[in-house]
């Protein structure tokens, strides 16, 4: 299994915000069509499946830590917008998506109110250039970059595989949980060295994995990464 079971459902109906974002034609276009730019880049999967768990962990740790039905709309619309400006280049895409989510969301009639912590999220959510300013953007940056699995490699041929297709591919279970005590939050992998090695997942998500301890501790909690058992941060 490579999706956390802690993931909760997002009831439907409850958050009028997102259903209006996620059932927008020209939205769903841009997902689509940045994955494809993304897996002509060979890079991994960032559809809908991706979207749609970063979403998912978005809204389970903003309604674990007691957010409000408010503040987790906005959430979610964020998490399914974030990776949308991929269409128009890699490079800066947080920003680039910042300003294509400004459009279409004031397109939709949303108040500035409600634009503004949205584009600030995803404006915040690349470890290229991105800082946790917001509970909003904290949760966004720590489901996003925990989402790390096999299914996201988009090579098929494992002869042209890179790095990054060999660390996404090693991973056969992901989890990110936070404690019961609400003191910590733990993304704990499973990784299957055959096809990667542990040295090769902090070489290429160190910086993703520090951003992941900023915005842990923005909203009040540790941040820890267990691999193979192992507690390594």
């Amino acid at each position: 299994m490579e999706e956390s079971r802690q993931d909760m459902k997002i009831d439907s109906g409850v958050y009028p915000l997102y259903d209006r974002v996620r059932q927008d034609h020209a939205v769903s276009v841009y997902i689509g069509e940045q994955n494809k730019s993304m897996k002509a880049l060979h890079y991994t999967e960032h559809s809908f499946a991706h979207v749609g768990i970063v979403t998912r962990r978005t809204y389970t740790i903003l309604t674990t830590l007691g957010a409000d039905a408010h503040e987790t709309d906005l959430a979610l619309c964020a998490g399914w917008l974030h990776d949308i400006g991929n269409i128009v280049n890699r490079v800066d895409h947080s920003q680039s998506g910042a300003m294509m989510a400004f459009q279409i969301l004031n397109r939709l009639g949303f108040p500035p109110e409600d634009i503004a912590p949205i584009i600030c999220a995803i404006g915040n959510h690349d470890e290229g250039n991105g800082v946790p300013v917001s509970r909003i953007s904290a949760a966004l940056i720590l489901a996003d970059k925990s989402d790390v699995r096999r299914s996201r490699v988009q090579e098929a041929d494992e002869r042209k595989f890179d790095i990054h297709d060999r660390v996404n591919f090693s991973v056969t279970e992901s989890s990110l949980k936070i404690s019961p005590a609400h003191d910590s939050i733990d993304l704990s992998l499973a990784i299957d060295t055959r096809y990667g090695e542990i040295g090769e997942y902090f070489e290429i998500f160190m910086d993703r994995m520090l951003l992941c301890r900023k915005a842990a501790e923005f909203l009040g909690l540790a941040f820890h990464l267990i691999i193979n058992g192992q507690t390594l941060m």
